[in-house]
């Protein structure tokens, strides 16, 4: 039902909570969402990982999905901390965005290879990913944030919120396979064939196209004093933007000289807003 942690690390306060939804509970159904809390290397050179997922709604394994998902980006982070410490302090965000797309990408692939082991269809087997790493070093205040599928990214400064969720680039240029419209014609005046919209059979010296996968999403920001940095399933995300007494709440809540305890933090995340009943996971980052 619920799932609490929290930690101080050098300049850094954390507060996590995965909570089920009001609806769940109604139906006597488990949560969906799914939160990891970890901690690799020690010292300095030390680095957390809050990861999150949320399963695809309706179906039965939804939760089994958000755990396991979360396991695999746990492993994956594990393996590589070292490097991505590094490259935290180093500043090297190509680097970063690049090799935790592919981190993200591997770990969701083992998903969907876990749902064929299984004999479920991969769509149903599925899981939304939010993650964000925080170096455990007081003098670097680099916080990173990586997933893919729905929620927020917020930051709370000066006592006013300022949603910093990454949006997913528009694609430009040409028209490619899968994307656009293709011209009417060709250069030389050719025209092409009309398209009836009669399926095309799959060819068989190719693949058959997977289902297109949700966007990458990537941010790195630099921490001021003061700051608190909140990630958060779709699940709290909603009604943050979409009733701003909710926000002002927290915002006041959140203000204050010290970070709240772990029993207050869970009743801040637990405030209900009537229309919004799902599932809610969150982490929050209180810089001293």
């Amino acid at each position: 039902d619920t799932v609490l942690d929290g930690a101080r690390y050098g300049a850094c306060t954390l507060r996590a909570v995965s909570v089920r939804g009001d609806s769940a509970r109604y139906r006597g159904e488990p949560r969906r969402d799914s939160l990891l809390t970890a901690r690799f290397g020690t010292g300095e050179q030390a680095l957390l990982l809050v990861a999150m997922a949320t399963g695809a709604r309706a179906t039965p394994g939804a939760h089994r999905a958000a755990a396991e998902a979360c396991h695999w980006i746990g492993r994956a982070v594990g393996r590589s901390h070292a490097r991505l410490v590094e490259d935290i302090r180093a500043g090297r965000r190509g680097d970063l965005k690049s090799g935790l797309h592919r981190l993200t990408d591997r770990s969701l692939g083992k998903l969907r290879a876990s749902a064929a082991e299984h004999g479920v269809d991969p769509e149903e087997y599925a899981a939304g990913l939010r993650c964000l790493l925080l170096p455990a070093d007081p003098e670097c205040r680099t916080r990173v944030f990586f997933g893919v599928g729905p929620g927020g990214l917020f930051r709370l400064r000066d006592g006013e919120w300022q949603d910093i969720e990454p949006q997913v680039a528009e694609i430009k240029g040409e028209p490619v396979v899968g994307f656009g419209s293709p011209p009417s014609e060709t250069p030389d005046g050719d025209r092409l064939t009309m398209d009836l919209g009669i399926p095309t059979p799959p060819s068989p010296y190719e693949p058959a196209p997977e289902p297109p996968r949700e966007p990458f999403r990537f941010r790195t920001s630099v921490a001021r004093p003061g700051d608190t940095l909140l990630v958060c399933s779709a699940g709290l995300a909603d009604p943050l933007r979409g009733e701003p007494e909710l926000g002002d709440y927290l915002a006041e809540r959140w203000s204050r000289p010290e970070p709240p305890g772990l029993a207050a933090f869970l009743a801040d995340s637990q405030v209900r807003v009537k229309g919004y009943a799902d599932d809610r996971t969150a982490a929050a980052v209180w810089e001293a």
